[in-house]
């Protein structure tokens, strides 16, 4: 049966590849396949549930029964395991409902429009560079995630060619990952093997700096040769030509008070250990209450149309509900040990720790990457000390490996959701020059270690 679910996780997957060519939605393709992954587990828990998870579970629950009478294993696949991944699920999503809504805010407010008056390039490559550095160094202090949804909020703002955007957009998503790479705080991945005392603050940032550099500089300067000419300036919309009762100072306080509110999660998570969807629910509710104090200052048809309900209804839930359904599929595989299987098939194949990281990056493109480096965690922690080289190579590359796929990192589902990207589209575009980068920054890593 584990087989049949893993070619059902293979033709969902493939679903959501070809939605353009089957025409069904990704999220209806992502939901089902993540239900029935979890369902045919349920169906069949006696030989799937992991016996030595099952087991520590039980002990350490003082072997109590479930209520009802259900089967112990059983018990441990809808408490301990999906309730564990809904939980974490649920975090996530509403960490982008928040951000979500944050960035729609700031937009209803003309927020963005002070950033694009300054970013505004008639060069093509010129604001390439702009976009590509600047959503490196956000994506370093903020996250991956909320910086790709800002990032692209602002370029619907600056490129009115559709086809241009996604390309800017690809970019986006590479820049995204390579600037949370560096950081314990810009990916869920290094934050991970920072928060199992695997890395150092300093050491991470001084080690893989350059070579998050390298692989986001490296699809810079290839697609630069490509891109000529000027763009053309976005045309203006009816909604953009209505007369609205929004002040410079109404746009300069939401864009301040939203940067500020998306700024303020990791510093909330630090000090609080509360997750990271308490802090945008935090920032979320005070600039809800901002809008609603500063709404007094305008005219009831601009008020209606800048409100938090507003906002809210202009979320691509299609999206959210999209992020369910991958989440819940890998969050299967992951707890009938899958993963980890894979993990420890590389070890005994190929044992190579540096060549292991590498291909788990590359993994991390086609399934999540969070359990395969908690995986290349389990297997190295005892024989690893402290900002070994193992940990920091696994921390760049299971963070910057999934830009090889649109569906292999929080920031690719999300644009591929907010911008409706074709998976092949991405495959064929940007696919190449993420894949270049990736090994451009593996290449400065070990070259970096030659020479110092």
């Amino acid at each position: 049966m584990l087989t049949v679910i893993i070619l059902l996780f293979v033709l969902g997957y493939l679903a959501i590849a070809l939605e353009h060519k089957i025409h069904v939605n990704k999220a209806a393709s992502a939901i089902l396949t993540g239900v029935l992954c979890w369902t045919l587990y349920a169906i069949y828990y006696a030989t799937l549930v992991p016996t030595k998870a099952f087991e520590e579970w039980h002990a350490k629950h003082g072997g109590a029964e479930a209520e009802g009478g259900l089967d112990p294993k059983l018990h441990f696949l809808v408490d301990g395991q999906l309730s564990h991944l809904f939980s974490e699920t649920a975090g996530i999503l509403f960490f982008l409902i928040g951000a979500m809504t944050i960035v729609e805010l700031v937009d209803a407010h003309e927020g963005f429009s002070l950033i694009t008056r300054y970013v505004r390039s008639k060069s093509k490559v010129s604001l390439l560079w702009v976009i590509g550095i600047g959503t490196f160094f956000l994506s370093a202090v903020l996250d991956n995630l909320t910086t790709t949804i800002v990032m692209i909020s602002v370029l619907r703002k600056l490129v009115a060619d559709r086809e241009l955007r996604l390309v800017y957009v690809g970019i986006v998503v590479v820049a995204a990952n390579a600037g949370g790479a560096w950081t314990v705080i810009g990916d869920v991945t290094t934050t991970m093997i920072w928060m199992k005392h695997k890395i150092s603050e300093w050491e991470v940032m001084r080690e893989l700096l350059l070579p998050s550099m390298a692989c986001l500089l490296v699809p810079l300067g290839i697609l630069s040769t490509r891109l000529k000419g000027e763009l053309e300036p976005p045309k203006e919309t009816e909604a953009d030509l209505e007369e609205k009762s929004i002040e410079t100072w109404h746009k300069a306080l939401f864009l301040c008070l939203g940067v500020a509110g998306l700024l303020s999660v990791p510093i909330f998570k630090t000090y609080t250990h509360l997750p990271p969807f308490m802090g945008m629910m935090l920032s979320l509710g005070l600039l809800w209450l901002a809008s609603e104090l500063v709404s007094h200052t305008m005219d009831e048809k601009t008020k209606s149309s800048t409100g938090v309900l507003s906002a809210l209804r202009r979320i691509d839930m299609s999206s959210v509900l999209f992020f369910l359904g991958i989440l819940l599929a890998v969050g299967a595989l992951g707890s009938m040990n899958v993963l980890n299987q894979l993990a420890e098939y590389l070890q005994a194949t190929l044992k190579n720790q540096s060549l292991i990281a590498v291909i788990i990056g590359l993994v991390s493109a086609v399934v999540d990457n969070v359990p395969l480096v908690a995986a290349g965690i389990e297997m190295y922690s005892s024989t690893n000390p402290l900002n070994d080289p193992f940990w920091m190579l696994l921390a760049y590359c299971g963070g910057t490996g999934g830009s090889c796929l649109i569906i292999g990192s929080a920031a690719g589902v999300a644009a591929m959701g907010l911008e409706k990207i074709d998976f092949f589209w991405y495959f064929r575009k940007i696919a190449p020059l993420a894949l270049a980068g990736y090994f451009a920054g593996i290449a400065v890593y070990f070259l970096q270690h030659a020479i110092f």
